[in-house]
């Protein structure tokens, strides 16, 4: 055993737990062999196993305890690792697929590959979850069926240039409880599970190479307890299945027949099976000597063999989309039985030869470096689960997050972010978030200012500060606090771009430079208004005169004003380098008296020739401005509870009160109170007939 100590340190041990033996195999990869240098097979002493699941945990680990005490005293070493398979006899399948598409082209490396296949595996995983709630389901194998490069079908993506990539695969699951079982059988007889996977992938990888899977091919791993069945065509493995009727069943029909314990029928069956004729000697429980042809106990179980054939061909048929398959290969001890190939082969309906045992010809690539050991099928499974170690690593691993213990799929590259999720994490309380967003319009063109960023989650690995990338392994303890919430968003109408804007007039041959106004849902605001969401904000590219004159400190009332020569009033509109000038009303009224003097002394000729003028004029300027003439107005509006009448403009804003209504602004005496129709008054604000003023000092509270 020191020669095959030094050959390789790099063992596995694989352990196929039936439900009628437990087989162990020890070996290793040498050139793309897989050369076993130990074996050892034991039945279990009772039926602690019935259709593929444990029933006695503590009965299984000891037939577990003597495999690995035989394997290690062959090997002259200590066995602490262990791969196994588990039974699909509640096998669930899910046909799941993902897409990545990459930011820019990118050359596809084994790592985008496995995370590719990782995501399809999440993603049947919450769909075998979410529909039944009682049960939780884990996966414990998975197989692409098919990957795309940039929409089209590809055999292998490593190396290729990809916008984006794509896998179709299938995900095997149990429940949690057959798994559990598998864990705490294995644990008790003092291993550790580092592999686990399904019996028919495991086959699979032995019975049916890559090359054959070209070809629609149904392999049926019978084993005493549940009958596994995978299927393969145009390239890969395409339906997993589990019939719960295997060996077991035959066994126990030949204990009912002849009156004897289970294993004594077990023997009966072995003996039976592999005699053509002859007989079959044994004791019923009556102690009582039996002699029978071993033909006759064929024909007693035939029956039952036929039953199993019909379910296992029935499954095939199903998986395979209502159709049979080419041909099958059958592994395990329970395919064995004499008819057992022949009713499967009529039952799909194909010739006999294209359903066979496969044992020591799907066994070509394996090296058995044993001594008294002849090839056989009932050794294609447990050999399976060593090769699968190195090909597809699928273990569960236990972390505690936020003292809560959860059990995860082990990828071999677990991070904290994969707990967290599993747990049931809140995803967007993992990142940082930002506080509320504000829409708005400008001028009709959305606007968007979002929120501040928060804090990230606070994370912390076995006491230490991590971060949701940090690797887990093994019992971790990860704490984690929720991110933070950032600060809503805030602007104001001053932060606006187009607020920083100005306006530029001419007045009395002055320059003028003026702010732009700003109107929210139709009202005017100042620089200071916190701009809320749903805002429509329109910044207006002109001054009204009376907009212009209250920004200059000007009464434009007492003054003559015009706009580009022409008469103006405080509704004129005033755009960028318009002319504004004024002049007072006196000087406009001595020019009128200037101009009726002038006219009593002129002659009659020039009186009317300057009427004609005058005439003309009129007719230009009419026909130049299509303003009609506004008619002076008077409104009633309430003050205080008292009406008052505004008299003699055509329209009134709400400063033009304080000539009809006696009110001393100059001496302070508190607090003003100025409410216009309810709201805060604007002195610039129009004012109509029927509004409602509320106007008086109030005192400042200390």
């Amino acid at each position: 055993m020191e020669n095959k100590q030094q050959i390789k340190e790099d063992i596995v041990f694989g352990l196929d737990i039936g439900t009628r033996n437990i087989v162990g195999v020890v070996g290793y990869i040498e050139r793309d062999r897989f050369k076993v240098i130990a074996m050892a097979q034991q039945e279990h002493e009772t039926r602690a196993m019935l259709d593929g699941q444990i029933h006695d945990i503590y009965k299984v680990g000891d037939t577990i305890r003597k495999v690995k005490n035989s394997l290690e005293k062959q090997l002259d070493r200590t066995l602490t690792d262990v791969c196994i398979a588990a039974a699909g006899r509640v096998l669930k399948t899910v046909n799941s697929d993902a897409v990545y598409e990459f930011e820019e082209e990118t050359r596809v490396t084994q790592e985008h590959i496995y995370s590719l296949n990782l995501l399809a595996v999440e993603n049947a995983h919450n769909k075998i979850n979410s529909k039944d709630e009682k049960t939780k389901f884990y996966c414990v194998g998975s197989t692409p069926i098919r990957y795309q490069l940039n929409g089209y079908d590809i055999n292998n993506l490593e190396g290729h240039k990809a916008d984006k990539i794509a896998v179709e695969l299938i995900a095997t699951f149990l429940p949690e409880e057959v798994v559990d079982g598998l864990y705490e059988a294995v644990e008790y007889a003092g291993l550790h599970v580092a592999n686990l996977t399904l019996e028919p992938i495991a086959a699979m990888n032995i019975a049916i190479p890559e090359q054959y899977r070209l070809l629609n091919i149904g392999l049926v791993d019978v084993g005493a307890g549940t009958s596994d069945i995978c299927l393969t065509k145009d390239g890969c493995i395409i339906a997993y299945g589990m019939i719960p009727c295997a060996g077991d069943e035959i066994t126990e029909r030949i204990a009912k027949t002849y009156l004897v314990d289970f294993n004594t029928a077990e023997k009966i069956k072995v003996s039976a099976s592999q005699k053509k004729k002859g007989l079959v000697t044994f004791k019923d429980i009556m102690g009582i000597t039996q002699k029978v042809d071993a033909l006759e106990i064929r024909n007693a179980a035939s029956d039952v063999v036929a039953e199993m054939a019909k379910d296992v061909a029935d499954k095939i048929i199903e998986l395979n989309g209502g159709k049979p398959v080419n041909a099958v290969f059958v592994v395990g001890g329970g395919g064995k039985i004499t008819g057992y190939t022949d009713k499967v082969a009529d039952c799909l309906g194909i010739p006999h030869q294209r359903v066979a045992v496969r044992g020591e010809e799907v066994l070509t690539t394996v090296d058995f470096e044993v001594s008294d050991f002849k090839k056989d099928s009932l050794y294609v499974t447990p050999v399976g689960i060593c090769t699968n170690y190195y090909t597809q690593k699928n273990n569960f691993v236990f972390v505690t997050v936020n003292n809560e213990r959860i059990k995860l799929y082990d990828t071999s590259n677990l991070t904290v972010v994969d707990a967290v999720m599993q747990v049931g994490f809140p995803n967007e309380k993992l990142f940082p978030r930002r506080g509320a967003e504000i829409n708005f319009t400008v001028n009709g063109k959305a606007r968007l200012v979002r929120g501040s960023a928060g804090e990230g989650a606070v994370v912390r690995l076995n006491g230490r500060p991590a971060n949701l990338h940090s690797s887990i392994e093994q019992n971790d303890v990860i704490e984690i606090r929720e991110s933070t919430v950032g600060e809503p968003a805030s602007i104001t109408i001053g932060q606006l771009e187009e607020f920083d804007s100005q306006i530029t007039f001419n007045v009395n041959d002055k320059t003028i430079v003026c702010p732009r106004f700003a109107y929210v849902n139709g009202e005017l605001k100042s620089e200071f208004y916190d701009i809320n969401d749903g805002d429509k904000i329109r910044m207006e590219n002109f001054y009204t005169v009376a907009q212009l004159f209250e920004f200059l400190d000007l009464d434009y009332k007492t003054l003559n004003v015009t706009v580009n020569n022409e008469p103006a009033d405080k509704n004129t509109r005033v755009y960028e380098n318009f002319t504004v000038r004024t002049s007072s009303l006196e000087e406009y009224n001595e020019s009128i008296m200037q101009s009726d003097t002038l006219s009593d002394s002129l002659s009659e000729d020039d009186i009317e020739a300057d009427i004609q003028d005058e005439d003309l004029t009129e007719k230009n300027d009419t026909e130049q401005s299509s303003e009609p003439v506004r008619e002076n107005v008077d409104i009633t509006i309430t003050v205080n509870g008292q009406n008052v009448v505004l008299s003699g403009k055509t329209d009134y804003i709400v400063v033009d009160l304080f000539q009809f209504y006696p009110f001393d602004l100059t001496m302070v005496r508190g607090n003003l109170v100025f409410l216009h129709n309810g709201s805060d008054a604007d002195y610039s604000s129009p004012l109509c007939d029927g509004d409602t003023i509320e106007l008086r000092w109030e005192e400042i509270k200390k």
